[in-house]
C-alpha cells in the first residue's frame, strides 16, 4: 500500500482504485457550483435527495484562482476511509480506540523543510486579500459567505502551553478577517480563547487546510475521550505510526501542520464580535450535519488573519456540510469512544457500534451487543447509559444482538420491527443537553424542554430477552461462495 503522509499522497492511492476517483479540467465556480455538482455525484448523508455515495472529486480549474485546484469528498465514503487509514471499514472504530491508547507525540521540522511555507503572503502587504487567496466556498445561496470547512484549527493554552487541534465553521469576512464558530463548553479551542481573553490577549490560532485524512477524522475526538491538555495530533501519529510533523509560524507564536497545503496564521482577537452574515444579510450560515441550513450567529470571535502560506499549485480541500464525509469524520471517533467506555465496565459484551449517517455521524449509534448470559440482561441497556456519557451529543441509540449487522440500516429496522415493542423496550430520558443545531430541540418545538439545546434522549432496545432467544433464531442458509459461479468483482 502506498504510504500517505499528505493530502496529495492520499490522492495518489485513490487514483489506483476502481471508482474512487474522478477528476475535471472543465472551470467550476467555488460559489455554489461546486456543491451543487457534487451533491449529485458523491455527498451522501443528510443531504437533500437527490445524491448518493460516490467518488472523491478534483478539480483542476477553479474560477477566480488559476493556480488552485479542489479536492472534495475524499472520506465521503466509510470503505474510502478505510482504504484511507489501512484498515477494514468496519474495524474503524477500533484502530482509532486503539490509537487513543497509544499516542505519537508531533514534532517540529525546520521552517526550511516545510511545504506549507514554499509560498508566502503577509497581510501586511498592499495587495494582501484572504478572498483572492483561499478558494473557499459556498454550499448554498444562503450561505453567509465563503466557508473553510476543513481547516485544522491549532491553538495552545495560554497558561499550560498544551495544544489542540479541531475542526470549526469558518467564514471569510474581509481581506484579513474570519469568524469563526466556538461552540460554549464543547471545543478546547474555546476555552484556550476565553482563557486568553480573560487576560485582555488575543490567541495565536493557525488554519491548516489539506492535510493527511487521518489527521481530519482524529481532530474529531471530544471529551471525555481527549480532555482538555490532550493534542489529538497524537492519536493520527499513532495512526501512521510516525509523528505528525509540525512547524513554526512565520508571524505568529504557534504551530502549523508542516505539509497542508495552506497555512492561514492569525489571532482570536480579544473583545471582538461580529455578525455572522454581515455580508450576505441572509440570515443563515450554512448547511450543517443534520441537513439543515444554520441560523447565522449574530456574535462571533473574529480571527485577524496575519499571513497565508501555501505549497505550489496548492490543493484546497472542502466538503458539503451535511455530506457522508461529515459522518467519517465525526462518526467514527465517536464509535472509538464509546467502544473504550463500554468495554471498560464491560470487557467483551460491545461487539461493533456505528454511528449511522442519517444522524450526520452524531445524533445515532447502533450498538451490537452480545448476551451470554442470563445476567447480561439488562447490562445492554447500561451499554447505551454509558455510551451517552461518552459522547454528549448523541440523541439516540439502538441496541441490537450479535446477528444483526449494525452498519447495515435496514438489518436495524428489521430489529426494530420484529423485536422491539415501544410500550416496553423504549427508554426515555427527557430534559439532558445534546446538540443545539438540532431544529427540535428548542422549547418552539418541545413547550417540556427548558432550554435549547436540550433534548428527550432515547434508547431503543431492539434486543431478544435473554431467555427467548431460540425463538428468535433467524433463518439459516447454506455458506456458499460465489466466486464460483460469479467473477469476484460481480458480487
Amino acid at each position: 500500500m502506498n504510504q500517505i503522509n499528505d493530502l496529495r499522497s492520499a490522492l495518489d492511492l485513490l487514483k489506483t482504485m476502481e471508482n474512487q476517483f474522478i477528476e475535471t479540467d472543465i472551470e467550476i465556480d467555488p460559489m455554489n457550483e461546486l456543491a451543487g455538482l457534487y451533491r449529485k455525484i458523491g455527498a451522501g448523508g443528510t443531504v437533500m435527495r437527490p445524491t448518493k455515495e460516490g467518488p472523491a472529486a478534483v478539480f483542476n480549474r477553479i474560477k477566480g484562482y488559476p493556480e488552485a485546484r479542489i479536492a472534495i469528498g475524499l472520506l465521503a465514503s466509510r470503505k474510502r476511509v478505510g482504504y484511507l487509514l489501512n484498515c477494514q471499514p468496519e474495524k474503524l472504530g477500533f484502530l482509532l480506540k486503539n490509537a487513543v491508547e497509544k499516542p505519537v507525540r508531533p514534532i517540529i521540522i525546520p521552517q526550511a523543510e516545510a511545504l506549507c511555507q514554499t509560498l508566502v503572503y503577509r497581510a501586511d502587504e498592499h495587495d494582501f486579500d484572504l478572498r483572492k487567496l483561499i478558494p473557499a466556498s459556498t454550499n448554498s445561496i444562503e450561505d453567509a459567505g465563503p466557508y473553510i470547512t476543513l481547516g485544522m484549527a491549532y491553538a495552545s493554552n495560554p497558561i499550560t502551553g498544551e495544544s489542540d487541534v479541531s475542526i470549526h465553521r469558518l467564514c471569510i469576512q474581509s481581506k484579513d478577517e474570519m469568524t469563526i464558530f466556538l461552540q460554549p463548553g464543547a471545543r478546547h479551542i474555546g476555552a484556550f480563547h476565553e482563557l486568553a481573553e480573560a487576560k485582555g490577549q488575543p490567541l495565536p490560532i493557525s488554519i491548516s487546510i489539506g492535510v493527511d485524512p487521518a489527521i481530519e477524522v482524529t481532530a474529531c475526538f471530544e471529551p471525555p475521550t481527549t480532555p482538555i491538555g490532550y493534542d489529538e495530533l497524537q492519536i493520527a501519529g499513532a495512526i501512521r505510526n510516525k509523528p505528525v510533523e509540525l512547524v513554526q509560524c512565520l508571524t505568529i507564536n504557534e504551530k502549523a501542520i508542516a505539509n497542508a497545503e495552506y497555512v492561514i496564521e492569525g489571532e482570536i482577537l480579544p473583545k471582538v464580535r461580529m455578525r455572522e452574515d454581515i455580508n450576505s444579510n441572509s440570515g443563515k450560515a450554512m448547511p450543517e450535519f443534520p441537513g439543515y441550513c444554520g441560523p447565522a450567529n449574530p456574535s462571533l470571535p473574529v480571527i485577524k488573519v496575519k499571513a497565508v502560506t501555501t505549497r505550489k499549485n496548492p490543493i484546497m480541500q472542502t466538503c458539503i456540510g451535511p455530506s457522508e464525509e461529515h459522518v467519517s469524520m465525526a462518526g467514527i471517533p465517536t464509535e472509538a469512544s464509546i467502544l473504550q467506555m463500554v468495554d471498560k465496565a464491560m470487557p467483551g459484551k460491545l461487539k461493533n457500534v456505528y454511528c449511522a449517517s442519517s444522524g450526520g455521524g452524531k445524533y445515532i449509534a447502533v450498538l451490537q451487543f452480545q448476551k451470554s448470559v442470563a445476567s447480561d440482561e439488562g447490562r445492554h441497556r447500561q451499554a447505551a447509559l454509558l455510551a451517552f456519557s461518552a459522547f454528549a451529543e448523541l440523541k439516540h441509540v439502538f441496541l441490537v444482538d450479535e446477528d444483526v449487522d449494525c452498519f447495515d440500516m435496514n438489518d436495524v429496522l428489521w430489529a426494530m420491527t420484529t423485536r422491539f415493542q415501544a410500550d416496553r423496550d423504549l427508554i426515555l430520558l427527557p430534559g439532558i443537553q445534546c446538540h443545539p443545531l438540532d431544529p427540535s430541540n428548542d422549547p418552539v418545538y418541545n413547550p417540556l424542554l427548558k432550554e435549547h439545546g436540550n433534548a428527550c434522549k432515547a434508547i431503543f432496545d431492539c434486543t431478544v430477552p435473554f431467555n427467548q432467544k431460540q425463538r428468535f433464531e433467524r433463518a439459516k442458509f447454506q455458506d456458499v461462495d460465489p466466486r464460483h459461479w460469479f467473477k469476484e468483482d460481480a458480487q
